[in-house]
């Protein structure tokens, strides 16, 4: 590499590694590469104005104000009244009313944390009064966050679309099977940790009439993700439209018919979305000139031959990937790290001729589980935040759904029909 990429990617691993905030440690580094290689600094701004020019992006702000609307409508605590219903006479049932809500609720709020913080806050209380420690019950909530980052409407996977110019709607479709599968590998280790610590469940089991009064009550909740996915493989409209579709869903059923949310409440509630949506958005922006730069250094095409000169075997070359998205997804952002290595993943994927909508989803997964991952998961810190249990003792008690996760990796790796048999049915 020139010793101009060699300075750029010094600058951005010693701005992260003193702690500056990826999105500037991201701009400085582009800032000091544009210096260094004699460009005008009007080209950094062109760069990040054109980093923003995307369609589909309008999506995530969109699906934010939605989730956040949702959360505060209700929808989240109907969600849970129909998990209980179904499975709370259960061994482990009322951990694995945990799992389906955030399964739920991923299809409606495609965020991690917000998952991870609209199931917890709800959960980890009521799983305390009967039993689970609290350890254990803000862990299940912390390692079903990322689910949302695999069933649609995933925000990863509409960014990861932008950035490899894929099918939006080939992705989302992607993500259900694996998401699925955690979804019951967790459930599993609920049942396992009830029997042998000897946690008891609600032995009765929901009458016909209970739930159906909880499908009946919770009706417009299970309805959400019906009406958005419905809509894109239907037709109607695009993954970008959807994201508003779902902010008018929201709006009508938060305040016309659930009643939960006032207009006096809609100012603070978009004030918190587009905060979220305005750091995603400004890592997006910063990132693209980023990426430009080490494109034009030829960073991405040397890393990729150094990744490919280790094997020519593609069981070895699939196996590092996973593990330096494993890494890379405990320590960094996953927008800015699928905007900064997407130039080097595409190339490695064609290379040992993967199917582009199948390295999106290992792509998008081991970033999803790097939310759950110590040290800097962005779930772990939410679960922590909502339950007061400090992070190095949420750990002892993740691992074991970590260890669920990557076997569930594994297989999306490994078996390319696990991500790619319902995209073929829309190709």
């Amino acid at each position: 590499m020139s010793a101009t990429a060699w300075i750029i990617l010094s600058v951005f691993f010693g701005g992260l590694v003193t702690g500056v905030p990826v999105a500037f440690a991201i701009g400085l580094s582009a800032a000091v590469g544009l210096y260094v290689a004699d460009f005008p600094f009007v080209v950094l701004a062109q760069r990040v104005l054109a980093g923003t020019q995307v369609f589909s992006l309008l999506a995530i702000p969109g699906f934010v104000l939605a989730g956040e609307l949702m959360m505060a409508g209700g929808l989240s605590r109907r969600l849970v009244k129909v998990g209980q219903a179904l499975v709370q006479h259960i061994t482990g049932g009322l951990g694995m009313v945990t799992v389906v809500s955030a399964t739920f609720f991923a299809a409606i709020s495609g965020s991690a944390p917000a998952t991870t913080a609209a199931i917890g806050g709800i959960m980890i209380p009521e799983m305390e009064k009967r039993g689970w420690r609290r350890d254990f019950s803000t862990s299940l909530a912390t390692a079903s966050g990322p689910i949302g980052q695999m069933i649609p409407p995933s925000i990863p996977m509409i960014i990861w679309g932008v950035i490899a110019e894929e099918s939006i709607s080939q992705l989302f479709l992607a993500g259900i099977i694996p998401g699925l599968l955690i979804a019951v590998g967790l459930m599993i280790w609920c049942w396992t940790v009830a029997r042998r610590e000897g946690i008891n469940t609600d032995a009765r089991r929901s009458t016909a009439s209970e739930l159906g009064r909880a499908v009946w009550e919770g009706k417009w909740s299970l309805a959400a993700p019906l009406v958005i996915l419905g809509g894109i493989y239907g037709g109607v409209f695009t993954p970008t439209e959807a994201s508003a579709i779902g902010v008018a869903y929201a709006l009508i059923v938060g305040v016309g018919i659930h009643r939960e949310i006032r207009f006096r409440d809609l100012g603070p509630i978009m004030v918190k979305s587009m905060r979220t949506a305005t750091i995603v958005c400004f890592i997006i922006a910063v990132a693209s000139a980023f990426g430009w730069l080490i494109a034009i250094e030829q960073i991405p095409g040397t890393i990729a031959s150094g990744i490919l000169s280790v094997s020519d075997n593609p069981v070895v070359i699939l196996l590092l990937l996973n593990l330096a998205l494993l890494f890379i997804g405990a320590v960094m952002d996953n927008v800015a790290a699928m905007i900064i290595l997407g130039a080097i993943l595409t190339s490695i994927g064609q290379s040992i001729g993967l199917d582009p909508i199948h390295l999106g989803a290992i792509v998008v997964i081991n970033l999803a589980i790097g939310m759950a991952t110590p040290p800097f998961g962005y779930s772990l810190f939410v679960g922590s935040a909502v339950s007061g249990v400090p992070i190095e003792k949420l750990v002892r008690t993740l691992w074991p759904m970590l260890a669920i996760m990557l076997v569930v990796l594994l297989l999306v790796t490994y078996v390319p029909a696990v991500t790619l048999a319902l995209p073929s049915l829309i190709r």
